[in-house]
């Protein structure tokens, strides 16, 4: 299979992704479950991320495990900033954009200082209440692996905590 191929494919389910890890609710209890998820995950591999989880404007979780550098909070960050933006997975927009065989900065002049296009951070959907669509109220993210499995960690975090099968949802 081609790369260009495998991408589409992998486009398909960071959609199926998104759409099926929709919340009804989002708080800090919920935010403080997913982000010791990850770390328990990440420890029981032996992985060191930095993990960051907040609604717009609120920071709800932050942990930055022994090993990491002060530069993966700047990661989180601008992670974050893209998908506060574009309100998709920041390996989403990433991947859009090689499609597209361009760059954020190029395509909208946006900072690579404020942006990041890798893996690793998603949208936190809440289903909203007499719409058929969710709104995007804050962010998970995760720095410190390959771009693909700081994604997939946080996917797989939040599909164990909210009770949907991971190997369902995974990336092939």
């Amino acid at each position: 299979m081609d790369k260009q191929t495998l991408e589409k494919q992998t486009l398909e389910k960071l959609k199926l992704q998104e759409a099926a890890l929709t919340f009804t609710h989002f708080d800090a209890d919920l935010a403080w479950q997913i982000g010791y998820r990850i770390r328990e995950l990440a420890v029981s591999r032996g992985q060191t991320v930095a993990i960051e989880i907040g609604l717009t404007g609120q920071d709800l979780f932050y942990c930055a495990m022994p090993g990491t550098a002060p530069d993966h909070k700047e990661w989180l960050r601008r992670k974050r900033n893209t998908v506060q933006r574009y309100h998709k997975s920041s390996y989403r927009v990433g991947i859009e954009l090689r499609q597209q065989q361009t760059t954020l900065t190029e395509k909208t002049g946006l900072p690579l200082c404020d942006y990041a296009c890798h893996g690793g951070c998603v949208p936190i959907h809440i289903k909203g209440a007499g719409q058929s669509h969710s709104i995007v109220v804050g962010t998970i993210a995760v720095s410190g692996l390959p771009e693909r499995a700081d994604h997939e960690l946080a996917i797989e975090a939040i599909a164990a905590v909210i009770g949907l099968d991971y190997q369902s949802l995974a990336l092939d």
